[in-house]
């Protein structure tokens, strides 16, 4: 019996998190991560042609190891 509480209470709770970020979308708001300025993924770009490692490149721009890597995939590509 308490099997099928917990599912009513589970999807009433999905129900008001689908319905509250749909309002957010109609009133526009942006949901997620904010994206990485241009000038940012720029610096990564110039310290790995200098010859930096991705390490070095992503903590002198101030961003993940992962994004410094992307950068450079898609400086190869």
């Amino acid at each position: 019996m308490l099997g099928v509480f917990a599912e009513f209470e589970r999807a009433m709770i999905q129900q008001r998190i689908k319905a509250g970020l749909e309002r957010a979308k109609g009133q526009g708001r942006r949901l997620g991560r904010k994206p990485i300025p241009p000038i940012t993924l720029r610096k990564v770009e110039g310290y790995l042609s200098a010859g930096k490692s991705v390490r070095d490149a992503a903590r002198l721009a101030g961003v993940s190891i992962g994004i410094a890597h992307r950068v450079k995939q898609s400086v190869a590509a």
